[in-house]
């Protein structure tokens, strides 16, 4: 009886892997900020070419469509994977640290990128057996909620329209060979926020609480959790946070404008729509107490990403069959968001996370300067989208 491309999957990840971690970490010394993934992208494109991948228009200017097409009939799996860095300097002593300046991959899209390339090559070396038809897309600017928008509203999904879509997250805080996931909200609604507060400024060494911008800032930065408090979904809290506050010029000066800029992380639109009215009531009180105006500007927002339960138990199955079926388990949402959602809206997929925690406990945490995964993740990731579309692709 002929083997099927599971059974030689172990084989084939084996010649793919030294290959996948080379590109990782030749990705990762080279890491660039959203929009501006332009060496990522020409590698990406060099490697599909290179594997008879037909290269599809690509509606941004950074990031990349491929299909290739199986020799049996089938359905159409898209493959996603994200692969912009993050603007925060890399404080590990790696040989493949990062090169530029301010920027690293501090998220692991690194090992997206790689690991869809690996799955690039499993596919292409077993194309005449396989049913159905691959599109991989590899999206630039997750890190900003942008990219998937800017990719579907130039019309990606109307110019290569899929069956299912799936995707993976590797993740520093589960160990090598952990696969999760979960049916129905997985990641939260992510919406980001900037907050205008202008006040009357003057002199430093007059400076008094009314109009006085910096102390404003300074008290509203730390209330940004109230707004969310009491809001949970299946047992994991909302979370509202600042992640740059700005202000002044001189350290004589009480400026006239402060800056907030944060995130707020719901999981159903009743619960945005609650957490907005408190934060527009918290500015209200803080305009009171300061004699300053505060002004809310919404900016990117992207929905909770939502897996499709039918999808989902068929990718568990899959999953199953390259990790221990112990190791693939179902866990509660999360709070970090991911654009990936913009596809499962309108296309029935799953996403799911994969482990990557270094052995000694050193990982660190996700968007830190000290943030670092296991090559190995490479491998089970690889593995897991791969079986993943072969097998949807078959229905």
């Amino acid at each position: 009886m002929a083997r099927s491309f599971i059974d030689d999957l172990p084989e084939l990840l084996d010649a793919a892997y030294g290959p996948m971690v080379d590109l990782r970490h030749d990705l990762h010394a080279h890491p660039e900020l959203s929009f501006e993934e332009h060496r990522t992208t020409a590698i990406v494109k060099e490697r599909l070419v290179s594997l008879g991948f037909e290269m599809r228009p690509c509606p941004t200017e950074t990031g990349a469509v491929a299909r290739i097409v199986g020799a049996k009939p089938g359905k159409s799996v898209m493959v996603r994977a994200d692969i912009d860095g993050l603007p925060v300097t890399e404080e590990r002593s790696l040989s493949y640290v990062s090169q530029n300046e301010g920027v690293m991959h501090a998220c692991g899209h690194d090992v997206h990128t790689a690991s869809l390339l690996g799955v690039a090559d499993l596919l292409a070396r077993r194309r005449e057996e396989l049913a159905g038809e691959f599109t991989l897309l590899f999206q630039p600017a997750e890190e900003v909620i942008g990219g998937a928008k800017v990719m579907i509203a130039g019309g990606v999904l109307d110019d290569n329209p899929v069956d299912f879509v799936i995707g993976v997250h590797v993740t520093s805080l589960a160990p090598v060979g952990l696969v999760a996931t979960r049916a129905g909200i997985m990641m939260s609604d992510g919406q980001t926020l900037s907050v205008h507060i202008k006040g009357r400024g003057g002199h430093g060494a007059m400076a008094t609480t009314e109009g006085n911008v910096v102390l404003a800032v300074s008290h509203l930065a730390p209330r940004l959790a109230s707004v969310v408090e009491g809001l949970s979904y299946e047992g994991t809290d909302c979370a509202c946070s600042a992640g740059v506050l700005k202000a002044g010029t001189a350290n004589n000066v009480v400026p006239r404008h402060a800056l907030l800029r944060g995130t707020l992380r719901t999981f159903t639109p009743d619960q945005k729509a609650q957490a907005l009215a408190r934060l527009r009531d918290l500015l209200l009180e803080v305009d009171s107490i300061f004699s300053v105006q505060c002004a809310l500007e919404l900016n990117e927002t992207t929905p909770a990403v939502n897996n499709n339960a039918a999808v989902t138990s068929r990718v568990v199955a899959s999953a199953s069959k390259v990790v221990d079926a112990d190791n693939v388990i179902t866990f509660p949402p999360v709070t970090p968001s991911d654009d990936v959602s913009e596809f499962l809206v309108r296309v029935p997929g799953c996403y799911l996370f994969v482990g990557g925690a270094l052995a000694d406990g050193t990982s660190g945490m996700h968007h830190s300067p000290d943030f670092a995964v296991d090559d190995r993740a490479c491998r089970v990731t690889a593995g897991v989208l791969a079986a993943a579309a072969v097998d949807l692709a078959k229905s």
